[in-house]
């Protein structure tokens, strides 16, 4: 890392919460090093914080774990609630949403490669609730598909946990091949993604 890189990033840290500096550090080390191989101390060390400043936010690296996974899904829900609930046409609001999980999952790239790589790493009852927010959030897609087919505007012969499961499995594979410095940014993957998705559903 350059000192200029190493500065920005310091100067970008320093106007942090530190809750939020630590979810910061705690999101790129565990997508680096892996969930198991980072150290508190290491943690706070990139934060800039103590050992006291950290368990007084967070009792343990598990707190961390978790936060990092409910802050972007609970940012992609609000989103998918307000795109489901908009007026307008049933193919416009699903292209919407389905662009935009694309586009919030590589602007937060890091966070997915962590949840599939640690998610075990959680206690089982967190591991439930994680599970259970991310039904919910398939379930608010799902309903938009189905309306759409009660419409007629898209086709019914498909269950609508197939067009889910399907779909999701590929956004949920953004982490495995998406590079940054790729000729593709999030919003023109979202693009195309929403465009196969509609197009595989049109009657």
């Amino acid at each position: 890392m350059t000192g200029t890189a190493g500065q920005d990033r310091a100067e970008r840290r320093s106007s942090l919460s530190v809750p939020d500096r630590l979810l910061s550090v705690a999101t790129r080390l565990f997508a680096e090093r892996g969930f198991e191989r980072t150290s508190v101390q290491e943690l706070v060390d990139a934060a800039g914080v103590t050992k006291g400043a950290m368990y007084h936010y967070f009792s343990s690296k598990d707190d961390l774990l978790y936060a990092i996974y409910q802050r972007v899904l609970a940012m992609q829900t609000r989103r998918l609630n307000e795109f489901a609930q908009a007026g307008g046409p049933v193919e416009e609001r699903l292209r919407a949403a389905a662009a935009d999980v694309v586009h919030t999952t590589v602007d937060n790239l890091d966070d997915t490669v962590i949840f599939f790589r640690s998610l075990h790493m959680l206690s089982p009852d967190r591991q439930s609730a994680v599970r259970k927010e991310r039904r919910r959030y398939h379930e608010c897609f799902r309903a938009m598909i189905e309306e759409g087919a009660r419409a007629g505007v898209f086709r019914s012969d498909v269950p609508a946990d197939i067009v889910v499961t399907q779909y999701f499995g590929a956004v949920h594979h953004l982490g495995m091949w998406y590079r940054p410095e790729g000729q593709l940014g999030g919003a023109e993957i979202g693009a195309y993604y929403a465009d196969l998705l509609l197009a595989s559903l049109r009657p």
